[in-house]
């Protein structure tokens, strides 16, 4: 199965499983992956998810160039194909948990993509990075911009699809690609050690913050309800946990209620 999955606790691994093409994602892929992360947002056992790619030769190169001569063969069919890309990377962005992105190897096109769209982004030293979709005669559709351009901002994006470059995981670190680099021997202990860390932290408390950063993109005034709700979690047991272990110089037990 080209999108597969593990379990460990309440952290959940979502893996791009197509080793042999570096992980390329097919455009029944992509749809696979969307439905995959809408079903995971809603269960609330889940305190983490990781999503990284099978192997270690790549996260993802991206989608699978190869099927384009029958998927996306004119601006009609990239229209049908962009709306199923669009979908999948949106159900990345808007899961209730947090989402950390495990990259090693290749992260290029679609997979940078995929990777901007988690929270958090952990890479091993020989990742590399680029979006040469210009080499195709192609440009970034909104959808598919958005993110990246959401971590990297608007300089940075024109660097990368103007000179269709590729970044070294040092360069990707230094200009806020991704969050750390650690060698690659300790990458699956360090993206372990993360996903720990969040999993132990009140999952209500993760999920809302998420929500706040979502509603804090809109320009719109927050509406009194909106404001009244930044302070709905002092009535879970979550936070009545979280404080009397803070007294008690224990360390908390949250139940996500």
């Amino acid at each position: 199965m080209p999108i597969s999955h593990a379990v460990q606790g309440a952290v959940f691994t979502v893996v791009i499983d197509n080793p042999s093409r570096l992980n390329a994602l097919t455009r029944d892929d992509w749809a696979e992956l969307g439905r995959t992360m809408t079903a995971l947002s809603g269960n609330d056992a889940i305190r983490c998810i990781v999503v990284r790619g099978a192997g270690d030769k790549a996260f993802s190169a991206g989608a699978d160039i190869s099927e384009f001569p029958e998927t996306r063969a004119n601006a009609g069919q990239a229209r049908a194909y962009g709306a199923i890309v669009a979908e999948a990377l949106q159900a990345i962005q808007d899961c209730a948990h947090p989402t950390l992105a495990m990259i090693n190897g290749v992260c290029t096109g679609g997979g940078a993509e995929i990777a901007c769209s988690c929270d958090i982004r952990i890479a091993g030293a020989s990742a590399r990075f680029g979006v040469p979709i210009n080499r195709l005669g192609h440009a970034f559709a909104y959808a598919e911009m958005a993110p990246v351009l959401a971590v990297l901002g608007r300089a940075m994006v024109l660097e990368l699809l103007l000179e269709g470059r590729i970044l070294d995981a040092a360069e990707a670190a230094r200009r806020g690609l991704v969050s750390r680099v650690v060698p690659d021997g300790e990458l699956a202990a360090e993206v372990a050690a993360t996903a720990a860390r969040i999993a132990e932290g009140a999952p209500l408390a993760n999920r809302a913050t998420k929500h706040f950063l979502r509603r804090l993109a809109d320009s719109r005034p927050l509406s009194a309800a909106e404001t009244a709700e930044a302070y709905a979690l002092c009535d879970s047991k979550d936070y009545a946990e979280g404080l009397a272990a803070f007294l008690a110089k224990r360390k908390p037990k949250f139940k996500g209620r």
